[in-house]
């Protein structure tokens, strides 16, 4: 379904900073099928490798069985091994197999390995460079997993003390492990840029993500798809586009929803797949549609694009790649002040409310309904793109991370070694 995004990154030219062809691989738990920021951020960069650069690409990745594919004469390499699935989200698996991840980079050695996660697979990098020490590291701060999938669910069950104690000792974690790679980068300075530099790991880039600026765009509206919903042409109809889960908090985009005034005439629209679905549905609202996992890009564009305004409560996005797509569609954005929703939600495109608070939420979106709303969209389509493109954000990948990564590389090896400190038992 991204087959022509090679024909949308290759307005970049390989780096002269990086002077023969290498191998970059990458590692990750966070890859689903069916879309995601991360599995999005790797078709965009495998495009970029092999239409624009000499280097090769691997990817480790979970699966439903070992296997390995090559393609593009052997310079696209996909390992997958088998994993089991998360439970409660169907489309993504449990790489656990440091042994099997280690055996494959091995295999093909890497110069350049980039780890999207935080979890176990970013030691089985550490270790590998161990026996290969010319090998550079690069760590992604993609999910604020401290906040998200700690700090938050475990003060549902514990008191609030014992919650922020275990987010610190993940922070903590964080700054211990992140300080052993070559590079480190966020995706943003509200959604995880100033809070690395804060756990005391110097030189965090910034690397923002892109977006197929030709795919998204309001010339895709349908009043067709619009209708085959009961939404009538000057109906509003809200969007929501991501998983519908605890973390994202659509259910306050649907109680915020629920609370506007009937004869506003607004329909909601929540394209994902979670746990939250059937609760949804059981609500037995036609105004809210419920359509699952969109899996063609055309028909994400479309949905986008016929929509008014894009609506999300997700307060630690650490980029928010929907947001951009909906903006490159011409949408407004009603969003939440945390995370990196200020960064993307500029003055003049949308409006931001507390974390948390639906009532401030259908206070915002009415008054966006209200006002011009579509100058607001306009804006943040101009916005975005001119500063969210995928040849952008592969320049600054390949013409400044992997280069730093590589000659701090080249330093540690003129230096003593030191043995690592703070395994992942220890934090």
């Amino acid at each position: 379904m991204f087959g022509a995004l090679a024909l949308r990154v290759n307005a970049v030219s390989p780096s002269s900073a990086i002077e023969r062809p290498m191998l970059f691989a990458d590692l990750t738990q966070s890859w689903s099928d069916v879309g995601g920021g991360v599995g999005t951020y790797l078709r965009a960069k495998r495009a970029h490798i092999i239409a624009n650069t000499p280097h090769r690409h691997l990817m480790i990745l979970p699966g439903p069985h070992d296997a390995i594919e090559e393609s593009d004469e052997g310079r696209a390499i996909t390992v997958w091994l088998k994993s089991p699935k998360v439970p409660f989200s169907p489309h993504y698996r449990l790489l656990l197999r440091n042994g099997a991840v280690k055996k494959a980079l091995a295999s093909f050695q890497p110069d350049v390995i980039e780890c999207q996660d935080a979890y176990n697979l970013p030691w089985a990098a550490i270790q590998h460079r161990k026996a290969y020490p010319d090998t550079a590291l690069v760590a992604a701060y993609m999910t604020d997993f401290p906040t998200v999938y700690v700090q938050r669910p475990f003060s549902k069950v514990m008191p609030d003390s014992l919650a922020d104690a275990a987010s610190r000792l993940c922070y903590n974690y964080c700054s211990r492990l992140y300080g052993q790679f070559d590079a480190v980068y966020a995706l943003s300075e509200n959604g995880g840029g100033r809070l690395l530099r804060s756990l005391g790991i110097e030189d965090v880039r910034i690397l923002p993500l892109g977006i197929d600026l030709d795919h998204f765009g309001p010339d895709r509206r349908d009043m067709e798809l619009r209708r085959s919903i009961g939404a009538g042409d000057t109906d509003p109809l809200l969007i929501y586009v991501g998983r519908l889960d605890v973390e994202k908090r659509p259910d306050i985009v649907v109680e915020a929803f629920r609370s506007l005034p009937e004869h506003l005439g607004a329909r909601l629209v929540l394209l994902g797949q979670g746990p939250q679905k059937e609760q949804f549905e059981a609500l037995g609202d036609p105004r809210i549609v419920t359509p699952g996992f969109v899996t063609d890009r055309d028909v994400l564009a479309r949905w986008l694009a016929s929509s008014d305004l894009y609506v999300s409560a997700m307060p630690n996005e650490t980029f928010g790649i929907s947001v951009i797509e909906a903006q490159a569609s011409g949408l407004p954005v009603v969003g939440v002040d945390g995370g990196a929703m200020p960064d993307r939600i500029l003055p003049g495109m949308g409006l931001l409310g507390p974390v948390g608070d639906s009532a401030a939420m259908a206070a915002n979106i009415l008054e966006v309904l209200r006002g011009d709303w579509r100058a607001m969209g306009e804006k943040g389509r101009a916005y975005v793109s001119s500063e969210y493109s995928w040849a952008h954000s592969m320049d600054q990948l390949f013409g400044t991370i992997v280069p730093a990564a590589l000659a701090r590389r080249g330093s540690a090896l003129t230096r003593p070694s030191a043995v690592p400190a703070g395994s992942l038992a220890e934090a």
